[in-house]
């Protein structure tokens, strides 16, 4: 089981030297991958006072594909992923072009995890329509897929026109594996079981969420494939208060049949690079990696 970090997002903010020392970091302390999430503009919550989600215009986002980009030159083995990017929002072939300089970039080692999202002003100010999104992700995956794997594609679909046209580079995997995060609807559980090499879901391991993996295999059986080549991701959010499970809960995951675990070490009022680097020590000293 890979163990690996997800960036902590708005918790380094704009902090050039601290994003490359925890990069650097998570490299010498063994980790396998740093993975990161995605927005990319953020509700003005003034006008809105009804607003009830988590992030808004004053939430610091690093844009995932220049921060693995520049993490990329920082470090020699770590691989990336992203958890989630909201696909739909974004132009498909640029997606594909920049995960392929990304893959080319960490020497093969990213993953494109992808997701549908919630913000319909994201959505508005990036010119895309937001109804669409989980249908469309689904041809999105398969232009993606084709970019990544021909020189050339030559494609017309429902959203998608590609005349004789490609991307270069290509990336060094090809295709690149592409993950979706989620789960909470059976339409969404049923794309994973069908088209994704991999699955981020947002439980922990517990009956309940064990027997929704069982759905997915079983789904993926249906669909005429082998369950365990589909992978898992797991969170693990690393409170100080509970650290005495660490070890447990990571095993826990492992137990579930996780192929990689992404260890979250925000939302415990670490402030700053350096906190979190001693938050990833202190996970090391608890469990191996």
């Amino acid at each position: 089981m890979d163990i690996g970090i997800v960036f902590p997002q708005m918790e380094i903010n704009s902090d050039r030297g601290g994003v490359k020392a925890f990069g650097q970091a998570a490299e010498s302390l063994g980790y396998t991958h740093i993975s990161s999430f995605d927005h990319v503009v953020g509700a003005n919550l003034e006008n809105r006072p009804d607003w009830k989600m988590q992030y808004s215009v004053a939430s610091e986002f690093h844009e995932p594909f220049v921060l693995f980009g520049f993490l990329a030159g920082a470090t020699e083995n770590l691989g990336f992923s992203t958890s989630v990017l909201i696909l739909p929002q974004r132009q498909t072939a640029l997606v594909a072009k920049q995960a392929a300089t990304v893959d080319v970039l960490c020497g093969g080692r990213f993953r494109l995890g992808i997701g549908t999202g919630w913000n319909e002003v994201e959505y508005e100010s990036l010119n895309e329509d937001f109804k669409s999104r989980g249908k469309r992700s689904e041809e999105q995956i398969e232009v993606m897929r084709a970019l990544w794997s021909n020189q050339t594609v030559d494609y017309k679909g429902e959203w998608h026109s590609i005349p004789d046209a490609g991307i270069t580079p290509l990336p060094i995997q090809q295709p690149i594996p592409v993950w979706i995060g989620g789960g909470a609807t059976n339409v969404v559980l049923r794309r994973i079981a069908r088209i994704a090499d991999g699955w981020m879901p947002q439980w922990q391991p517990n009956d309940e969420s064990l027997a929704e993996l069982e759905r997915v295999h079983g789904m993926a059986k249906e669909f005429g494939r082998d369950p365990s080549g589909i992978g898992l991701d797991g969170r693990l959010p690393l409170l100080g208060e509970n650290s005495d499970s660490w070890a447990e809960r990571a095993q826990a995951w492992e137990a579930a049949g996780a192929t990689h675990i992404s260890i979250l070490t925000m939302n415990d009022g670490l402030r700053g690079a350096d906190a979190h680097i001693r938050r990833l020590e202190e996970f090391r000293s608890a469990v191996p990696v």
